[in-house]
């Protein structure tokens, strides 16, 4: 077994040229995907940049702050994740708050690759995962796992959260 290290002590300054605050480690990398860990400080950013052939999913989790796909923005917090697709300019940044993430980049493949690890790793999913009382010299066997459906709660903005700039009044 090799245990694989990453959080403080072991990460670097890095990312795209521009990237400002953010310190990260490879977790794993092969020929199928890389797995980072970025550590974003207050007022950090991943410049908007573009990976030519690679789907990532960008996984807060803890902290909050703004992610960027094409030329739209969203405020992300932990416990949600976004895709950033192949081709397309993405980035993230914080404002006053820290944020860590997982960046899974998955070579050469598009969202279906992301479906597609999801739905094999359910499908491996055996009764002594689950917690079944299973006997030690009993082999373990599949059981039938389907993926959860749901959605986020609406989140309401608050009034010292809203952004005067949009030119509204509140």
């Amino acid at each position: 077994m090799e245990i694989l290290r990453f959080g403080p002590g072991h990460r670097r300054l890095g990312g795209p040229p521009g990237t400002q605050n953010v310190e990260g480690a490879v977790i794993l990398a092969d020929d199928r995907a890389v797995v980072s860990e970025l550590a974003f400080g207050r007022y950090a950013m991943v410049v908007p940049h573009e990976n030519p052939d690679n789907t990532a999913l960008f996984v807060v989790i803890s902290g909050a702050g703004w992610v960027q796909v094409g030329d739209e923005r969203a405020r992300i917090n932990h416990g949600e994740a976004v895709v950033w697709p192949p081709g397309i300019p993405h980035g993230a940044y914080t404002d006053g708050t820290d944020m860590r993430a997982i960046v899974i980049e998955l070579t050469g493949g598009g969202v279906e690759a992301i479906e597609g690890v999801a739905h094999a790793a359910l499908d491996e999913v055996t009764d002594a995962d689950v917690g079944a009382d299973v006997d030690d010299d009993t082999p373990a066997t599949p059981v039938p796992v389907t993926p959860a459906e749901g959605s986020l709660a609406e989140r309401n903005v608050t009034r010292d959260e809203y952004d005067h700039s949009e030119g509204e009044p509140w």
